[in-house]
């Protein structure tokens, strides 16, 4: 099977994609005893000798899929040029070389998920996956109902609407609130800024989930691998493309969480289908004032 040379030379463990193209382009790939300095080549790793530097790749890596608890005042990379901590510090008895699925900001905490599987990373962090990802968010004041519905509806910010996420109270305090947020997009700074387009700022941020994966009682700076149920899960978001929920969808788990008398909420389920906890349900055939029967609803009735 013909994969991009790249791509082999990445699965060996020696380089990154992008590094791997740069000694690419440098002359510093052989195939076949012939020097390949053509971006986009296809090899077969199972009959083609591919050298670099003279030396012969290492067969692929197995996959290996690590779920960390970043703490707080940590960047989200292997290697940085300023000399700040970094997460790699975190994983020094890991032998393989892996690499984080998105970023989690210096200040922030929570999980973190690092494979050498290129394919699901790419997956859990393409827009069109709508990977869900949770997040337990200490914010500075008191949030409002308004302000609460405003961030389930979407925000306007600078680069657009945020969609629709999934919001719920998690405590007051005197002076701050905690809320859990979850959103299907990948926006920089997202929850952020967010909250300040509100007037409030955030002032913890922990992610608890992230898609299939949750963080569970893993104390920060510590990690542990996947369990093989919870890689397949994983798998499974790249081979499987579903649609994310529809807006009115999430709006209406919004609402259950916080019902609200006189919605009628049969309008957002097609007919047949398996209502949430809490839609109106039908009860027995009654019969109305003129000897009709009719299908009685919470406060409405229906003509059968």
């Amino acid at each position: 099977m013909n994969v991009r040379l790249h791509k082999v030379i990445a699965a060996s463990g020696l380089t990154s994609r992008r590094q791997a193209e740069s000694l690419i382009k440098a002359g510093q790939v052989t195939v076949n005893g012939r020097v390949v300095q053509t971006l986009g080549s296809n090899v077969d790793p199972a009959s083609d000798h591919v050298k670099v530097n003279g030396r012969h790749l290492k067969p692929a890596a197995p996959e290996v899929f690590l779920l960390l608890h970043k703490p707080p005042g940590y960047v989200t990379t292997m290697k940085d040029p300023l000399g700040r901590p970094t997460i790699a510090s975190l994983l020094e008895q890991v032998s393989l070389r892996v690499f984080p699925v998105g970023r989690l900001d210096y200040d922030a905490e929570g999980l973190l998920l690092l494979t050498n599987n290129g394919q699901v990373a790419q997956a859990c962090l393409h827009p069109r996956y709508h990977v869900p990802k949770t997040y337990l968010v200490k914010v500075s004041g008191v949030l409002s109902g308004e302000e609460i519905h405003a961030l389930r509806r979407g925000i306007q910010l600078e680069d657009g609407p945020t969609a629709p996420a999934m919001v719920k109270k998690a405590g007051i305090a005197r002076v701050n609130s905690w809320i859990e947020i979850t959103i299907y997009e990948g926006r920089k700074h997202q929850i952020k800024r967010m909250v300040e387009a509100l007037g409030h700022r955030v002032v913890r941020l922990k992610r608890t989930r992230f898609g299939p994966l949750s963080l569970g009682d893993l104390r920060a700076g510590s990690y542990r691998y996947l369990t093989d149920s919870e890689a397949n899960a994983l798998r499974e978001v790249f081979h499987r493309h579903s649609p994310p929920p529809s807006k009115d969808k999430i709006l209406l788990r919004n609402d259950l969480k916080n019902p609200m008398r006189g919605v009628d909420t049969r309008r957002f389920f097609k007919k047949g289908s398996i209502p949430f906890k809490g839609q109106a349900r039908p009860q027995a055939l009654q019969p109305n004032r003129k000897g009709r029967r009719t299908r009685a609803y919470r406060g409405s009735q229906t003509r059968v």
